[in-house]
């Protein structure tokens, strides 16, 4: 076996040449070293059921055969140039996500990541309407640069000393413990209709854009009410003020749908994704209709965005999605978790909440007075990777137990998903 140096070697490096912001998971936790498919392995060569999927990544498997081939083509073929030349796979993958993503979203703009999508997103938006003031949700989060931050409503994740002015934050529709306290669907989408009220008392009446996560992930799983984009848009529409959406964490199956936005029937006027699209490769873009797009005429570039071997990537991502019907299997295989996980919930009281779409699903875990239980998430997490299996955690308290896996996971994977969890939670 190849000589690593281990668990303890990388965290004594990180510590001596990694800046402290970047945390970790488990009080002792592995070193991976190899992936295939749902599995990774670690340095001792013990095999771990992904549950995580890089926090939304590896839609489609670790090292994807049918995926790894086409970007090592690419790869010995042309890598980069930059697209101020012209190549044909940015061209082509633009093609191919215009005819996937909803309604007339149709013009996109490649860069590397989650941020730089929604940060272009963003100032698309400002062209467009001319405004600089900006709405997105409590709970959401949109990045690490100075907008996307600054517009991040989660306080662990908000570290710019100086915060930006024109924001606005409007409650988010988390049921669960819904911030106006009322309960769904007597509310009749009440925290929506605060956007209107924030529109007309904390702004100049014609701000910008509002960004928000279909699904926040970061917040804990938190799915809105069937109708709350619908209500949302309209009230946006009376301002003239655009909808983002941000797709960073649900695109590309993950939910079900290709997007997650598609559950709501709704199109946003622009859209911004990542993670997914490259299955590991570093891509993202930001998407809208012409007539939107078409006012971003100031030269405009991003020196890696859409270069030959992500936008290969991204290609191969799209024909495996298609090609195995991975919304669909993560359409089953997250009715068959969800109903796994109720079922735990009426056993044993710590899951307050269970919620979801595809599978990305979310378990809230709580004390005897429902207040938060991040204790019991990290005893869990710590018991589930020593089973073998490597479970996210997210939530406002950090108290949610995150499923979101590799969408190729199996029937098989996710009852010994559920058996391995209902053993963590009896030792609790």
């Amino acid at each position: 076996m190849e000589a690593y140096i281990g668990p303890q070697g990388i965290l004594e490096k990180k510590k001596q040449y990694i800046m402290p912001c970047l945390a970790h998971f488990y009080n002792d936790p592995p070193e991976f070293v190899r992936g295939s498919m749902q599995y990774l392995f670690d340095h001792t060569g013990k095999k771990y059921l992904d549950c995580f999927a890089g926090v939304s990544v590896i839609n489609c498997g670790h090292c994807n055969p049918e995926i790894t081939d086409k970007i090592c083509e690419q790869v010995k073929t042309l890598q980069h140039v930059c697209n101020i030349y012209l190549t044909e796979n940015f061209v082509r993958l633009a093609e191919r996500l215009a005819n996937v993503t909803p309604g007339d979203l149709q013009k996109s703009f490649f860069c590397s990541t989650g941020t730089e999508a929604n940060e272009g997103a963003l100032l698309l938006a400002s062209i467009y309407t001319g405004g600089n003031e900006f709405l997105a949700l409590r709970g959401g989060l949109h990045g690490r640069t100075k907008l996307a931050m600054n517009l991040t409503g989660i306080g662990m994740w908000r570290t710019d000393p100086h915060p930006a002015g024109g924001i606005h934050f409007a409650p988010n529709p988390y049921c669960y413990r819904c911030p106006l306290g009322k309960r769904c669907p007597e509310c009749d989408l009440a925290c929506a209709d605060m956007v209107e009220d924030i529109i007309k008392t904390a702004t100049s009446g014609r701000p910008a854009a509002f960004i928000a996560e279909t699904v926040q992930g970061n917040a804990g799983i938190v799915v809105p009410p069937k109708g709350y984009f619908r209500r949302l848009k309209e009230i946006l529409a009376r301002y003239g003020t655009l909808l983002i959406i941000d797709e960073v964490q649900t695109g590309f199956a993950r939910t079900g749908k290709m997007f997650a936005i598609e559950h709501y029937e709704v199109t946003p006027d622009i859209m911004s994704m990542a993670k997914a699209l490259g299955n590991g490769a570093p891509i993202s873009a930001f998407i809208s209709s012409a007539k939107i797009a078409d006012v971003y005429t100031k030269p405009g570039a991003s020196t890696l965005g859409g270069n030959p071997v992500s936008s290969a990537a991204g290609l191969a991502v799209l024909d495996y999605i298609e090609g195995h019907d991975l919304a669909g299997n993560a359409e089953l295989r997250g009715n068959q978790l969800m109903r796994g996980l109720k079922e735990l919930a009426a056993r044993y009281p710590v899951i307050g909440d269970v919620r979801g779409l595809g599978l990305m699903v979310g378990a809230e875990l709580i004390r005897s007075d429902g207040a938060p239980n991040p204790e019991a998430v990290d005893a869990v997490l710590e018991k589930m990777k020593d089973r073998g299996f490597l479970v996210g955690k997210n939530g406002l308290g950090r108290n949610v137990l995150a499923f979101q896996p590799p969408l190729v996971i199996t029937e098989e994977d996710i009852e010994n998903l559920l058996n391995a969890l209902e053993d963590a939670l009896q030792t609790l």
